[in-house]
């Protein structure tokens, strides 16, 4: 069960950025290699994003899943919206689609 202060919280952090990503460990030190991949994606379109690592939040990381009906990570948002995991962002991404969603 999701929490109102959660939910307000991980509300908060998805509009306050056009590019949102939870993932596993950091940008700079992604802890799995499916964080990594979407990481290395982002990095390469050039758009900044923010990030938040779901392994040094356990109340985060069970929210998310609630939050978005998800329940694996990474979890990528654009413009608010849920975009899905490491498999959408990669197809999206080869399929170009991916990089009109950031402009």
């Amino acid at each position: 069960m999701l929490s109102p202060i959660l939910q307000t919280k991980i509300e908060s952090q998805i509009s306050n950025s056009k590019i949102m990503l939870y993932i596993k460990g950091t940008p700079q030190q992604p802890q799995c290699g499916f964080s990594a991949a979407v990481v290395q994606v982002f990095n390469s379109l050039g758009h900044p994003y923010e990030s938040a690592n779901i392994l040094e939040d356990p109340e985060l990381r069970q929210g998310l899943k609630d939050f978005s009906s998800w329940p694996t990570f990474p979890q990528v948002y654009i413009d608010g919206e849920f975009v899905g995991g490491c498999d959408i962002v990669m197809e999206l991404n080869a399929n170009g689609e991916l990089a009109t969603m950031v402009q």
